[in-house]
């Protein structure tokens, strides 16, 4: 009896067409953040509040709080990193925490002091600000040199900017909206932060706020140290 053996063919065929590719990122980016739920991420520090709205996640501050972190489960080493993120209220100043742990919690602690290198978050305003640039929180303070952390407006204020992270060894270079910020290389750093969690920082306020923050479309990509 004759068959159409075209037809299991034409039928895969068609189901390829129809279904979609694997919902995973393309080379190697993964989502750090889902837009509908936080996770894959935990608080460490302070009473600020994170909430998912519309596709972003909201960091608000809180009074007479110290400095609050929404941070990933997993540790990164050498990775890059790309986030948008937008200050709602310029009197707030934020960062993304990179490679960083805590230190062992005191009396009724929870987690601990979250320390390590961030990524500086900061409203331009009139003069510029230092946003991009880095600081060692709770870890010896800016690791960018004060000759060369000049005020720089590339930071948009009140609107969504497009924060590059690349971390590989004890190099990390960081761009805003495409322009190039930070290139830095700190060999001690990398020394006592080779590994560690991301974190988005929502920074006290004391009695004022609350202020808000948002950030959307966090990735990352892990690297080979070789690369």
């Amino acid at each position: 009896m004759w068959r159409n053996r075209t037809a299991p063919v034409a039928m895969l065929l068609a189901l390829a067409v129809a279904l979609p590719a694997v919902a995973a990122e393309d080379d190697g980016w993964v989502s750090l953040f889902d837009g509908k739920t936080l996770a894959g991420w935990i608080q460490k520090n302070g009473k600020a509040t994170y909430e998912v709205v519309d596709g972003t996640i909201v960091g608000t501050s809180a009074k007479s709080s110290p400095n609050s972190f929404l941070c990933t489960e997993k540790d990164y080493g050498d990775f890059e990193l790309e986030f948008d993120v937008k200050l709602f209220n310029n009197e707030l100043n934020s960062g993304v925490q990179i490679r960083s742990k805590t230190k062992e919690p005191k009396g009724d602690e929870k987690f601990g002091r979250v320390n390590g290198p961030q990524v500086e978050i900061e409203a331009s305003g009139e003069k510029g600000a230092a946003s991009g640039y880095l600081y060692a929180e709770a870890c010896g303070g800016w690791m960018t040199p004060d000759e060369k952390r000049v005020p720089r407006k590339v930071f948009k204020d009140g609107e969504w900017n497009h924060y590059r992270v690349l971390a590989q060894g004890a190099r990390i270079q960081v761009w805003i909206n495409g322009q190039p910020v930070e290139d830095i290389t700190d060999e001690i750093r990398f020394e006592s932060h080779p590994k560690g969690f991301i974190g988005l920082q929502v920074h006290g306020v004391g009695d004022k706020g609350p202020y808000k923050v948002a950030w959307r479309n966090i990735r990352i990509k892990v690297l080979d140290a070789k690369e």
